[in-house]
């Protein structure tokens, strides 16, 4: 039988709309816990109620019934990888599908239990647990936060933004902090900082099998205290078959504390995938109509793919309170909370980017950044910041949403 010290620390928690699965499943978990109860939720709870059902700080163990609705099983999967590494899932499926347990393991699953469930497989997957355990908590190093900055359109300042949310992070906290240009196309972080690298995220996807620090060191250039790897020098063809982030952001997320990934756009499979591993996604866009409306295209296009909108920040760049929409009316219009509003601060970006530093943290930009890193660290929250009705330019989107 495993060593069940692993179950006894955390707490367990089966979540499956099958009430005699859950019946069976507690059967045989009852030799690992030693008499802790298991809390067994008959529905699919919704992502938004996962911080409340694993209390922040405590260690769960949670078993996820996949068979019901594998579409919820996985979006529950992604949602738990935000919480952090103290919850470990073990999926149970309904069949032996290699494409599927892939897909779970690479959602956040710890590992994995086929129906129908036996005494062995219980076993099997506590020794797992066991075994991996200690080096965890010698470690005592979770996986990176990672965050996605995508712009609603082109022109808002996405790049600048995630920029400066690197350079604020590392300012703020010390931890280590890496900033990814991953637009094979466009990508100008080397413009935007002056600097240039004979490597780009190409090398490290090509390179993946090899990655160890010393290489890894060679790729990464350091500006202001942040790793940066770059783009591709030259346009990448854009048909090129770029698809995959994951070896990247896998090496990542064990090297570093914080990640903060640059993309061009929500669209293509490329930055589809960069929002699926993210943990949270900021959509950047400007308070003027076209590019509002290029927000709600970008938002629609993300439901269409299944990324969740519990990890989606609207951040409004370049906001002018007197020219364009208001925040509140663009939460309406959006069916979206405005996560944050950064000011036009036209003379301190400009500065910055010409001298290829950061913005000033005392600036009036500067200080959207550093709210923004608080509240995505968790230390503040949002304050009730509304503007005045222009509830006459909501038919607008409601228009292009039909």
């Amino acid at each position: 039988m495993a060593n069940s010290e692993t179950s006894i620390s955390r707490r367990p928690l089966a979540i499956s709309p099958n009430a005699p699965l859950l019946n069976q499943l507690e059967l045989l978990l009852k030799p690992h816990l030693a008499g802790v109860a298991v809390h067994r939720l008959q529905a699919y709870p919704s992502p938004r109620d996962l911080p409340n059902l694993l209390a922040s700080g405590t260690a769960h163990l949670v078993f996820l019934d996949t068979a019901g609705d594998r579409d919820q099983a996985l979006q529950l999967l992604e949602e738990v990888g935000r919480l952090g590494g103290q919850i470990q899932v073990i999926a149970i499926l309904e069949g032996n599908e290699p494409d599927f347990i892939l897909r779970c393991l690479r959602a956040g699953a710890s590992d994995f239990l086929i129906l129908p469930l036996s005494a062995e497989q219980v076993d099997a997957a506590f020794g797992k647990l066991a075994r991996a355990q200690p080096s965890q908590e010698v470690s005592g190093k979770e996986p990176a936060k990672t965050i996605a900055v995508m712009p609603a359109k082109g022109a808002c300042g996405a790049t600048t933004v995630a920029c400066n949310l690197a350079f604020q992070w590392k300012r703020m906290s010390g931890k280590r902090v890496l900033l990814v240009d991953l637009d094979p196309l466009t990508g100008n972080l080397s413009f935007l900082l002056k600097i240039k690298s004979v490597y780009s995220f190409l090398d490290a996807l090509q390179r993946s099998s090899e990655l160890d620090a010393d290489l890894w060191g060679a790729m990464v250039r350091q500006v202001h205290g942040v790793d940066v790897l770059l783009a591709p020098e030259l346009m990448m063809d854009q048909n090129q078959d770029l698809r995959d982030p994951s070896p990247i952001l896998e090496y990542a997320r064990h090297a570093y504390d914080v990640v903060i990934l640059d993309t061009s756009s929500v669209y293509t499979e490329w930055n589809l995938n960069v929002a699926r591993a993210a943990n949270e996604l900021l959509l950047v866009t400007t308070n003027e109509l076209p590019a509002l409306q290029a927000a709600q295209r970008a938002l629609s296009y993300l439901d269409t793919n299944r990324i969740g909108r519990w990890k989606i920040r609207l951040v409004v760049n370049r906001y002018l309170r007197d020219v364009g929409l208001s925040r509140e009316v663009i939460g309406t219009a959006l069916h979206t909370e405005v996560f944050e509003t950064l000011p036009s601060d036209y003379e301190a970006v400009q500065k910055a980017l010409l001298d290829g530093k950061p913005i000033p943290s005392s600036s009036p930009f500067g200080k959207g950044m550093v709210e923004i890193v608080d509240r995505l660290g968790g230390k503040s929250q949002p304050g009730n910041k509304k503007g005045s009705s222009l509830s006459g330019l909501l038919g607008l989107f409601s228009k292009t949403s039909k």
